[in-house]
C-alpha cells in the first residue's frame, strides 16, 4: 500500500525520521520503501527527457500519474527538468563520486535507478521526493535454489535463471538472439529478462569496492571485465526493455549495472575527465541498442555515463525446476 502524493521534497534523513510519526488512511505503520519496492512502480511507457535545463520538454513520466502525483524539477528554483529523484531506504554498500555516502533512488523523470549522494558537496543535504509504503516486508527478498544443472530458481518470483552469463559482451539484438538460442538445464524457452525481472536479482548489500564482488548473490557466476580505467570490475547486463526518449527515439534499451556504474566527470581542480563510480553497482541506466562505443569517448548525460553497447547477458525462463 502506497502513499499517493509525495508533497514537498525532503532530505534522506528527514524522510527516514518522518516515517516514524507518519499517519495516513488510519494506518501508522508506514515506512520508507526499499529500492526494489519503489522500482516496482516504474512504468517504461514513459519517455526520457532529452532537455535538462528547458521548461519546454515534452515527455512522459515513468510512473502512472493516474494514481501518483508527479512533478518534474522546478526550473524556476534552479533545478533541472530531470530533478525528480525519489528516495528509498537502500544505501549503497560502497560510495559514489569522490567517496560520497550514497542512497539508491528512482528517477521517475528519466526512468533510471541511480545512487545519489546523501550530502551536497556544496554544503547541506540533497532533497528528494518521498512516498511511504506499508505491508509486505518480504517484498524483494529472493529465495534462490541451485538446481545443479546450470540454472538457479528464485522461489520468490517463480523465475528460473541462467547460472552463468554470456561470458562475452554483445549488442542488444545479439542479446535477444543469444537467449532465444540458449538450451540449458533442459529448457529451450529462454528469453532476455525485462527490467524489473533483472533488477529483482540485484543484491544491494554487495559492491566491487566493499565485497570485491558484483552486486549479485554468489550462487551466480559473473564474468570479470576490464573497465575503461583499466581496473577489474563486473559488467552491465542487458534487459529486453526499451528505454524511449521524447521525440520518438526507441534506439536505447535498459541495462542493470552489476559492477560499478561508471561515468566521466570533469575534475574541477584540473579540468580533466576523471572516471568515477557515479551511480553505484545496482544502478539501472540505458545504452544504445547498437553502434560503436568509441563514438562516446566522454560518455553520455550529465554524469558522463559510460557507454559500452556490448553488454553481458543473463537469460531467464518462466519454467520451474
Amino acid at each position: 500500500m502506497w502513499q499517493r502524493d509525495p508533497g514537498d521534497k525532503m532530505t534522506y534523513f528527514e524522510a527516514a525520521a518522518a516515517a516514524d510519526s507518519f499517519e495516513l488512511a488510519g494506518y501508522d505503520d508506514w515506512r520508507l520503501p526499499s529500492i526494489k519496492e519503489l522500482y516496482s512502480l516504474i512504468d517504461f511507457s514513459g519517455l526520457d527527457v532529452s532537455c535538462f535545463e528547458s521548461a519546454d520538454c515534452e515527455a512522459t513520466p515513468f510512473i502512472d500519474t493516474d494514481f501518483f502525483a508527479f512533478e518534474y524539477g522546478n526550473i524556476d528554483a534552479g533545478e533541472r527538468v530531470i530533478d525528480s529523484q525519489w528516495a528509498t531506504s537502500t544505501l549503497y554498500a560502497g560510495t559514489t563520486m569522490n567517496g560520497d555516502d550514497t542512497m539508491f533512488g528512482v528517477n521517475f523523470a528519466d526512468g533510471r535507478i541511480k545512487g545519489y549522494g546523501i550530502t551536497d558537496p556544496r554544503g547541506g543535504e540533497n532533497e528528494y521526493f518521498v512516498i511511504y509504503v506499508r505491508d509486505n516486508p518480504d517484498y524483494g527478498m529472493n529465495d534462490f535454489v541451485d538446481n545443479n544443472d546450470g540454472t538457479v530458481s528464485d522461489l520468490a518470483t517463480g523465475l528460473t535463471w541462467q547460472q552463468d552469463d554470456s561470458t562475452d559482451g554483445m549488442d542488444w539484438s545479439e542479446a535477444l538472439g543469444y537467449c532465444t538460442a540458449l538450451d540449458t538445464g533442459g529448457y529451450d524457452d529462454w528469453r532476455l529478462p525485462n527490467a524489473k525481472e533483472l533488477q529483482s536479482i540485484v543484491d544491494y548489500t554487495r559492491s566491487p569496492s566493499t565485497t570485491d564482488s558484483a552486486a549479485i548473490n554468489p550462487i551466480f557466476s559473473t564474468s570479470a571485465i576490464t573497465d575503461e580505467g583499466g581496473d577489474t570490475d563486473s559488467g552491465s547486463y542487458w534487459t529486453g526493455t526499451t528505454h524511449a526518449r521524447d521525440g520518438g527515439g526507441g534506439g536505447s534499451a535498459v541495462y542493470i549495472a552489476f559492477g560499478e556504474a561508471l561515468g566521466w566527470m570533469t575534475d574541477p581542480r584540473t579540468g580533466e575527465l576523471t572516471l568515477l563510480d557515479v551511480h553505484g553497482a545496482g544502478a539501472q541506466r540505458s545504452d544504445p541498442k547498437s553502434g560503436d562505443a568509441d563514438d562516446f569517448p566522454e560518455g553520455r548525460g550529465p554524469q558522463g555515463d559510460v557507454i559500452r553497447i556490448d553488454n553481458y547477458v543473463r537469460c531467464v525462463t518462466d519454467a520451474q525446476m
